[in-house]
This record gives C-alpha cells, structure tokens and sequence, in this order.
C-alpha cells in the first residue's frame, strides 16, 4: 500500500533519536514479500514480519490471494530472514473475526500458525484486527494456538473497536502470554478492515 511506501525513511529518522540509542530497541518492519524483506535488511532491521490471516476472505481483500499462497510466498522471505539472523514473526489476522467472512472457526488461527512455523516463523502474532473478540473467545482461540506451537511464543494484537482490548489482554495474560503489541494514545487501524479503530493505548497497556 502506498503509506508504506517510505518505511525506509521512517526508521532513518527513528535511528537518529538519541534518547533511543542506548536503549535496547529492536526495529521491526512488515514485508509482504521478497522485496520487502530485501529493503528491511537494507534499512538495517533486527525483525520482519510476515501477514497472513485465519479468514481465507480477509487474506484476499488484505493481499490479493489465499492463505496457502501467501504462506508460499513467505518461504523465500523466511530463508532470507534466517541467513541474515533476522527473527521471524507471523502476523495472523482476523483470528477473532472477520468483516468479510463474519466468524472465524477457533482452531484457523492454530492451523495457519503450525504452517507459519513449518515454514521458519518463530513468533505468532495472534491478532483481533477489527477489535470483535471477547475475554471467552479470545481463551479459546489462544488455547488453540498455544497447543499448536506453545505461548511463549505468542504475542497478542488487539484493536479496540468495542472497548475490549484490555479485558482480552488480561484473558491471555492469565493463560501466561505476556507480549502485547500495542500503539500510542490508540494510533492505528486497517485500510481493509471498515470500521476498525486503532491498537489498545500504550499507556493503558502500561496501567493494566
């Protein structure tokens, strides 16, 4: 999408902040392909991330093609990553809903995890990119994944469209995730996900 277009450049200038230096910082970028993860290694990133979905209908809107050939499509990226000592996430999508295709079986996001990491993923963003999941829900679909490839390797990325982010957080808290993404003052959104708000708030994250 064109607002990605200048990624290069942002982490430019996030490098040149001093106050950042001398924390550990590990800058992340999303690749969609081999190109993508060929500029990350370029601008100098210690991560990449990889995008796909537990909705066959969001990953066609998301990034014109099923799960299998996007999965297919991370295989190049993922050997890139590995042989340049980049770890490896994968980002799935609508794991608790989805705007095209409505509810999302609870054991896709599992399926498309043990793939991810047939494939050379080491980390598993399980993600509510329209903010619909539930303390309950949100139980059973990290239990499922968690079964598949363990939580400790699994992050959690909750929107919050229905105010919900920060009771889903603490579900997967008590199930012992403990990495959460999360976006200053509630930033963000989904050009392909209509009606979606921003990321849980940094600072409330914080407060929980």
């Amino acid at each position: 999408v064109p607002q990605m277009a200048d990624g290069a450049d942002v982490l430019a200038g996030l490098r040149a902040l001093p106050d950042i230096q001398d924390r550990t910082v590990s800058y992340s970028a999303l690749v969609p392909n081999l190109k993508g993860m060929e500029a990350a290694i370029e601008a100098g990133v210690q991560e990449a991330v990889v995008f796909t979905a537990a909705s066959e209908a969001f990953t066609q809107k998301n990034i014109n093609c099923t799960i299998a050939e996007s999965i297919e499509r991370f295989k190049p990226v993922a050997a890139l990553a590995q042989a340049h000592n980049i770890h490896l996430r994968g980002s799935i999508s609508c794991a608790l809903g989805c705007p095209y295709q409505g509810e999302v079986p609870v054991q896709s996001a599992a399926e498309v995890a043990l793939r991810l990491r047939d494939i050379g993923v080491q980390e598993f963003d399980v993600a509510d990119t329209i903010g619909v999941g539930t303390a309950l829900r949100v139980s059973h679909v990290f239990e499922a994944v968690g079964y598949s490839v363990g939580l400790n390797n699994v992050a959690g990325h909750f929107h919050d469209t229905y105010g919900q982010a920060l009771a889903n957080i603490l579900a997967a808290l008590q199930l012992g995730v403990s990495t959460f993404h999360s976006s200053i003052a509630g930033l963000g959104g989904c050009p392909y996900a209509k009606g979606a708000t921003g990321n849980v708030a940094t600072e409330d994250v914080v407060y929980l």
